[in-house]
């Protein structure tokens, strides 16, 4: 039985095979993976996850733009940021935009599963 379905956004493709690795050890299904923020908001739509881990800075739309987009269409979005070290004034924005947590990178498994089941609730 699944924990949850996870959308995973980062234009980096080390990064999300990194972060699909931690979530499906823990039992979470990975639904799908955005390179951008543009692909995100089409794919959340489009596989309604539970949740989406959303890197800040990508090419084409960011996270925050994505978040907000998000947001708009659908306000019970579970969003948590994944950020780079430096991006404090980043993660506040997305914070304030609607994203429930964060992470920093490089992740810590640990840390990367306490945001993910406490935002989830479970």
């Amino acid at each position: 039985m699944s924990k949850g379905k996870i959308l995973i956004v980062d234009d980096a493709a080390f990064m999300r095979m990194m972060i699909k690795n931690i979530l499906t050890k823990e039992g979470y299904e990975i639904v799908g993976e955005a390179e951008n923020g543009a692909i995100a908001v089409a794919k959340f739509k489009e596989l309604n996850p539970d949740l989406v881990t959303m890197d800040i800075t990508m090419p084409e739309m960011d996270g925050i733009s994505a978040v907000k987009e998000i947001m708009s269409s659908n306000p019970g979005a579970k969003i948590i940021m994944c950020s780079a070290m430096g991006q404090q004034a980043m993660v506040i924005d997305a914070i304030q935009a609607g994203a429930k947590d964060f992470i920093v990178k490089p992740f810590q498994p640990d840390r990367v599963i306490e945001a993910v089941s406490k935002v989830m609730g479970s």
